[in-house]
């Protein structure tokens, strides 16, 4: 049935293509509550009220391993668990389709659009790439095997069983998978093309920018000029290693910041609205690997094209 699985294994069915949440009951809770209610009121409280949490438990928003509604006057249990939705905010639908570039019975491979973000995060959390394909797919397992930056266009891999997940994220951890993006910058004939950019990145939690700092490399990239129009250039990008926004900081450290990037050089207004208009000029083109579970050979060309470089 599409979009009614249970992929987390609890006992109520995803939700937008979201799982539920559960929640286990402590054996040591810090507030020692008598009852359920209290429990849920002391943890959950503080981020959308007392009252908001007793309307919950009223309508029988908590449920127990067997289905049933759990009432907030139930006696506390260490070890009961409990799972629920939590209310989604109204999010900004993102104007885009994700392309599905091949799905078998093992994996799916989507050219995800610029603007949508791999996995629930922040204020993105039903308008992702997963939630998306959970419910277009009726796939309630769908999970991806590694990530894009939300402003990052292009291929993405999912892997539609639990068994098999491990051994395509092992994949991406253990660099075995050949990555090649493409980008449009500024050109610039004093800067020695192609070359090889190793740096170390640091990204803090919290912080919007990474930033290079001395010490050993942690990152390495290889750039190459693949076509030139006047002022702007098209690149190839060959990642050797994943940090976080290390395509877009090492391009910036060349002089050629990616084209209609909102953090490099210059960090934008946080909580800016999306210019659909000025997709960040970056795509994930080519994804390479051996299957580890059929051991077929592997090779997936994302059919996007950047809007800052049409054909011609």
């Amino acid at each position: 049935m599409r979009g009614r699985g249970r992929a987390s294994g609890g006992p109520l069915p995803q939700r937008d293509g979201i799982d539920a949440v559960r929640v286990r009951l402590p054996e040591d809770p810090v507030s020692s509550p008598a009852t359920v209610g209290e429990y849920l009121v002391a943890r959950f409280g503080g981020a959308v009220g007392a009252g908001r949490v007793a309307e919950m438990l009223e309508a029988g928003r908590f449920v127990g391993a067997d289905g049933a509604a759990v009432r907030g006057s139930e006696p506390y249990a260490a070890g009961l668990c409990l799972w629920f939705h939590r209310d989604f905010a109204p999010e900004e639908p993102v104007p885009f389709p994700v392309g599905v570039v091949y799905r078998d019975e093992r994996i799916v491979v989507v050219d995800k659009p610029h603007f949508l973000a791999t996995t629930p995060r922040g204020r993105h959390v039903t308008e992702t790439a997963v939630a998306r394909l959970r419910r277009e797919l009726g796939l309630a397992a769908l999970q991806p095997a590694h990530r894009l930056d939300r402003l990052t266009a292009g291929l993405l891999l999912f892997v539609v069983r639990p068994e098999d997940r491990g051994a395509y994220q092992t994949l991406f951890r253990d660099r075995r998978v050949r990555k090649e993006y493409e980008a449009v910058a500024p050109y610039d004939s004093s800067v020695a093309l192609p070359r090889t950019v190793r740096s170390r990145i640091v990204k803090e939690r919290g912080v919007l920018a990474a930033r290079e700092e001395p010490g050993e490399a942690n990152s390495e990239s290889r750039v190459e000029l693949v076509e030139r129009r006047g002022g702007a250039g098209r690149y190839r990008l060959l990642p050797a290693t994943g940090r976080t926004h290390q395509l877009r900081v090492h391009m910036n450290a060349l002089g050629l910041p990616i084209l209609h990037d909102p953090l490099y050089p210059v960090v934008e207004a946080e909580g800016a609205a999306d210019d659909y208009a000025r997709p960040l000029q970056l795509l994930a083109r080519v994804l390479e690997f051996t299957d580890p579970v059929g051991g077929e050979p592997r090779r997936f060309t994302s059919g996007l094209r950047l809007s800052a470089w049409p054909e011609g």
